[in-house]
């Protein structure tokens, strides 16, 4: 009886993996749909009237199309400085997030010095810790620095992100170890590496940091309604706390703002996509 060869085994691994393509597109179409979902229904109410949400009757498509619910929006809130806010703080976290990561990670993955590995271990154990107990502490912080109220108030306290050191520490250590040896044995000290070989090569590190930490600062609410007085301050998800309190009911208005709050997010996520996925893939976070 002849051995089945390495050929044949791939040939019926794969017949075997083809017959199972129908439903596990199936199930990836199902999954998509129910994650989806909300979404589109955000869209529909948002550009639905008035009178087709007071009538009850629920509707996968609105009668009539109308973007009155975004006007009346517009009209009545800041809605446009809220999202220059959010825009400005998140940018300025986002950036400062990777740049500390970046250096971190590097520290971490290539710098030998006594201490680590507990000092990784301690920076990892802050994860743990929830924003709920560190609130007084950031407070009085925030308080005796004298920027409490202003963007630096929610900007400095969120401008470090644990995970994103672990993150960066994992991509940098995947690089392959004979790039980085040649360069030393060739002279290049740690800022040269760094600057030449490490940062050319975690593009898609970058826009995975980036992206999450625009993310987070985005749709961080807790923080920033202690930390910001002034509603003209105000970011998206607080604006959208401020307006369920004024307009009540009206939830063709709230889905608006909503869908103003969520799109930016999407479309990023969708332009970030590709190196996101590699990102995590070659940090080993699957």
């Amino acid at each position: 009886m002849t051995k089945p060869t390495r050929a044949s085994q791939t040939v019926r691994h794969r017949r075997r993996r083809d017959r199972w393509l129908p439903l596990r597109i199936l199930a990836a179409v199902l999954i998509c749909t129910v994650m989806l979902f909300p979404l589109y229904w955000m869209v529909v109410v948002a550009l639905s009237s008035r009178a087709d949400l007071l009538g009850g009757e629920l509707r996968l498509w609105p009668q009539t199309l109308t973007l009155d619910n975004f006007e009346r929006v517009f009209a009545s809130f800041p809605v446009l400085t809220w999202v220059g806010n959010s825009v400005a703080i998140g940018l300025v976290v986002s950036l400062v997030t990777v740049v500390t990561s970046l250096l971190a990670g590097y520290a971490f993955a290539h710098l030998r010095f006594r201490g680590s590995t507990p000092l990784l271990l301690l920076v990892l154990t802050t994860l743990t810790i929830p924003l709920q107990v560190i609130m007084v502490p950031l407070f009085r912080l925030v308080t005796g620095m004298g920027i409490y109220g202003s963007y630096w108030a929610v900007i400095l306290p969120t401008a470090a992100s644990a995970f994103g050191v672990f993150l960066a520490r994992q991509f940098i250590i995947g690089i392959p170890r004979d790039i980085i040896d040649a360069a030393r044995i060739d002279g290049a000290g740690h800022g040269r590496i760094f600057w030449r070989i490490v940062l050319p090569l975690s593009r898609p590190l970058i826009a995975v940091l980036f992206f999450m930490s625009l993310l987070g600062s985005w749709n961080d609410f807790a923080w920033p309604i202690i930390a910001l007085q002034d509603n003209q301050l105000y970011t998206l998800p607080i604006g959208l706390l401020y307006l369920q309190g004024q307009f009540g009911s009206d939830y063709g208005g709230t889905m608006a703002f909503a869908l103003v709050s969520v799109l930016p997010m999407v479309v990023l996520f969708l332009f970030f996509q590709r190196y996101f996925v590699q990102g995590l893939a070659r940090s080993g976070i699957q």
